[in-house]
């Protein structure tokens, strides 16, 4: 069993770096250059969001999470967030954007990984996203998927 969920997180990894590209992961782009405009959200997304979340999985209760988005000096986007969830603590993310696709990836102490991708609505005001949770082997809950949508306060 270790040894598939090693092989799991090594495939989810891949697969996010494949799908986000490597300079997501380690930072704004080669040697951390700040974020150009026009790699930012038509929209700012810097403030604070709450939203709540449903997995589709019927035994997974719904979650709720707050987050806050801030600029860095570099100009990389970070948060750090609020959660009520059975299978993630608070903890902090990086985001990424291009036009109106916003990804959210982070994750929490406890070593439980979320990834978070979707859109901004045209009055920059909503985040429509869906999720991908790969939590501790301690934790509930191993993985998990769903939606939902987060309002800009």
């Amino acid at each position: 069993m270790a040894s598939f969920i090693s092989w799991f997180r090594g495939s989810f990894f891949l697969l996010m770096i494949s799908l986000m590209g490597a300079q997501s992961l380690y930072g704004a782009g080669p040697a951390n250059q700040p974020i150009s405009a026009s790699q930012r959200a038509a929209h700012d997304v810097t403030g604070t969001w709450s939203g709540t979340f449903q997995s589709r999985q019927p035994h997974f209760s719904p979650f709720t999470m707050t987050i806050v988005i801030r600029s860095e000096s570099s100009g990389r986007l970070v948060a750090t967030s609020q959660v009520s969830s059975d299978c993630l603590t608070d903890g902090t993310f990086q985001i990424t954007t291009s036009g109106s696709k916003i990804v959210l990836a982070g994750g929490d102490p406890q070593g439980n990984h979320i990834t978070m991708e979707g859109e901004v609505d045209g009055t920059g005001t909503v985040l429509d996203l869906k999720y991908v949770l790969n939590s501790s082997a301690s934790a509930r809950c191993e993985s998990d998927d769903g939606s939902g949508n987060m309002v800009k306060r």
